[in-house]
Formats: C-alpha cells, structure tokens, sequence
C-alpha cells in the first residue's frame, strides 16, 4: 500500500508544482513590468527567425549582461519545466514529440496572445526558444524517468 500512497502524493505534488510553474509563468509573461511586457508605446514584433537571437548575441557589450542572459537564457529555461513536468502529469504526453509539439503550441498561443492585446512582444524567437526549453525538460525528465517511476 505503500507504493500506492507514494505514487499517488507524487502525482498531486507534480500537478500542484505544475500549476504553479504556470501561475509563476504567467505572471511574468503577462504582468511583470521587468521581465514581461514591453515598456514602449509603440507595440513591436518579429518574424524573422533568428533575427532578434543575433541581434542579441552581435550588441550583448550594448543591451548589458542581464538584458542578454534574461532574452537568450531566460526564453529557454523558463520552458525547461514545462517539458519536464507535463510527461509527468499526464501519461498520454510522455512521447518526445508529443511534449515537443504542446511545447511549440503553448508557446505560439502566449505568442498570440501578446500580439493579440499588444502586452509584451510577438516574437518568433521566443517561439524558437521556449519549444527549444521544452526539448530540454523532456530530456530531464527522460534522463530522470527511472527514479521519476516510483511517483508517477
């Protein structure tokens, strides 16, 4: 019974930290003034892949150490639990192309959501970064499935 008791605590603490991560995600995505949305008054884009990556990469020594790490770093680290933790919420997602596509789709959805009400900026980057995020928590979570078994 214990097994059973132990699988089941780990799957609410997993669901509980997800929803969490996704509260948190939000929050900064959509409401922080540091981090999220766009300062200007005039709303911006992009839909050149790679564009605003090299652009980031070429004037680093201009933009500042933390506006660079926040824009390549932050895009893809702040989608590392997304891929980690929905294999483990929900068997149905534990293929690496499945939580890669849910990646990729959730990400265009806060993608549009932003060009839709002008909140931050669309960029198709971000796109590029965060599926690339996910990629690395499933990777995490594939490396950790084994020792994962005993909660899920």
């Amino acid at each position: 019974m214990r097994g059973k008791t132990q699988k089941r605590c780990g799957k609410i603490i997993a669901r509980v930290a997800f929803v969490v991560y996704l509260m948190v995600l939000t929050y900064f995505l959509f409401f922080s003034e540091r981090y999220g949305r766009a300062g200007a008054q005039i709303y911006r884009y992009n839909l050149v892949p790679f564009r605003e990556i090299r652009r980031y990469i070429q004037y680093r020594h201009l933009f500042g150490w933390e506006y660079f790490v926040v824009n390549i770093y932050g895009n893809i680290l702040a989608f590392v639990p997304f891929g980690f933790f929905l294999p483990i919420v929900s068997k149905s997602n534990r293929s690496f192309w499945t939580v890669t596509l849910y990646g990729f789709e959730f990400t265009l959805g806060i993608e549009l959501v932003q060009l839709s009400f002008q909140v931050g900026t669309f960029d198709v980057d971000d796109i590029i970064m965060n599926t690339l995020g996910a990629i690395l928590g499933y990777i995490l979570f594939a490396l950790f499935k084994k020792k994962l078994k005993k909660f899920m």
